[in-house]
């Protein structure tokens, strides 16, 4: 197991580097599982690296048995800060349910131009 957490370590690193040089554009945990998840694919016929892919695969599959034990900060958080949401709940929750609808919005207005900028709509 220590050698799929060294793996998916190296790959963070090399993820969190490509977004310092980026500007941050895309944050680095995710270029990182992006590059993981490409040399993984690649690799998986090599009989050199069958190892390190097998170490890798069955590592990430212990992360995902266990993610729920990720949320447990974020649960006590919330208990620890009840007297907040109970001021502030429907403020809260107006704004949550508000940025959904925006980014909702934007994600389709921003589809429909690439689809129509890409020459995706015939008809348009």
């Amino acid at each position: 197991m220590l050698v799929g957490i060294t793996i998916l370590l190296v790959f963070q690193l090399v993820g969190e580097v490509t977004a310092y040089f980026l500007g941050g554009f895309v944050p680095g945990p995710v270029i990182g599982m992006a590059m993981a998840a490409i040399v993984l694919t690649l690799t998986k016929g090599s009989a050199f690296l069958q190892p390190a892919h097998e170490r890798t695969i069955d590592t990430s599959k212990a992360i995902l048995a266990n993610l729920g034990v990720l949320f447990v900060p974020a649960g006590v958080g919330i208990i620890q800060h009840l007297d907040l949401i109970r001021d502030r709940g429907f403020a809260l929750m107006a704004i949550v349910l508000l940025s959904t609808v925006i980014t909702l919005t934007v994600t389709v207005w921003v589809f429909i131009l690439v689809k129509r900028l890409s020459g995706g709509y015939a008809n348009d």
